[in-house]
């Protein structure tokens, strides 16, 4: 009988815990910060126009730990290039999966941290090697690729301005 009273005892204390627990709010879906969260700064639409050329970029939120986005440049009227992104976590690394007009897609590895700048690379890939994307402010992003071509290093800018999404 002894038995017995100790284990409703340790019973009831669990219980009550369990109710505590219970009564405790849930967190809300997607709560947990992920590694794609650190890319906040990079959601949105970003543009870079020339006297002959816009390029436009645009980045979709993190949830789900995943952003989403696509490029597209466009001289008068007609698309040049254009570009399906795709940013997510492998672990603590960001994958930057690119699948450019005309073009194989690649990947590209990033390592944290992903504070104001973040440089996903590829040694294996022709070109680019590297695509850099560093926060300048709030309206501001500068993107830079680079890499070697033909035993020589080059490197391409991407100075966008924060844009209002069309």
């Amino acid at each position: 009988m002894k038995a017995n009273r100790r284990c409703t005892g340790a019973s009831q204390r669990l219980v009550a815990a369990f109710a505590l627990l219970a009564a405790l709010p849930a967190a809300p879906l997607g709560a947990q910060a992920g590694p794609a969260d650190a890319l906040g700064w990079l959601t949105g639409c970003w543009e870079r126009r020339t006297a002959t050329a816009l390029v436009q970029e645009q980045w979709s939120s993190a949830a789900g730990g995943m952003l989403l986005g696509f490029s597209k440049t466009t001289v008068r009227d007609s698309v040049r290039e254009y570009e399906f992104l795709r940013i997510y976590p492998v672990g603590d690394t960001l994958v930057y999966h690119a699948q450019p007009s005309r073009q194989q897609p690649a990947e590209f590895r990033a390592a944290p941290p992903y504070d104001t700048t973040v440089t996903f690379a590829n040694p294996a890939h022709d070109f680019p090697q590297r695509i850099i994307y560093r926060r300048i402010g709030t309206d501001s992003v500068h993107a830079r690729i680079e890499g070697t071509r033909n035993g020589q290093t080059r490197g391409v800018d991407f100075r966008y301005a924060r844009a209002a999404c069309r």
